[in-house]
This record gives structure tokens, C-alpha cells and sequence, in this order.
């Protein structure tokens, strides 16, 4: 069964600045996160979090999972700093 997935852009964003995308994503990031450190793989990740069927469009969903995953990653590492010193009001 899948989740209802939210809205979202093929390629995640690639800048050295948070975006109001990635605000608007950081529950997604989180889980995403989350569904790599349990060891699930990327094909169930990508179903359940965006409701793409791997096997019917395997390049895009390849693309989705890993741009978003590799944007989750670097909020870990640099985004978190500046939603620290401008934190979103989003729940």
C-alpha cells in the first residue's frame, strides 16, 4: 500500500542555499533518511514516497530517489545550519 505522496519536482534542488522547496520537503527528506538507514531498498523507498512504480518508469524513479536522497543528505550536512538561523513555521 502506498502513502499519499506530495507534490514534488523529478530533480531535487541543487544549490548551496536552502530552498522553499526544501522546506516544503523536509518530512520527505526525513523519511527518505530513514527508509536508507533501515536498509529498505531504493525501489520500495521510491513507491512508497512518491508513488512512482519502479519497474513501469525505472530511469525516473532512479532519478527521483537519488536526487531527493542526495538532498536529504546534504541538509544533514549544511541545510540544517540555515533552517537553524531561519526555521520554517511548516509542521
Amino acid at each position: 500500500m502506498t502513502s499519499a505522496a506530495p507534490s514534488f519536482d523529478d530533480i531535487a534542488p541543487i544549490s548551496d542555499e536552502l530552498t522553499e522547496y526544501d522546506r516544503g520537503h523536509i518530512k520527505l527528506y526525513m523519511r527518505l533518511l530513514d527508509a536508507a538507514d533501515d536498509g529498505a531498498e531504493w525501489t520500495e523507498a521510491v513507491n512508497v514516497l512518491f508513488g512512482i512504480d519502479p519497474v513501469q518508469e525505472p530511469e525516473r524513479a532512479r532519478q527521483v530517489h537519488d536526487s531527493h536522497l542526495a538532498r536529504a543528505r546534504w541538509m544533514t550536512q549544511s541545510g540544517f545550519r540555515q533552517l537553524l538561523h531561519r526555521p520554517t513555521d511548516r509542521d
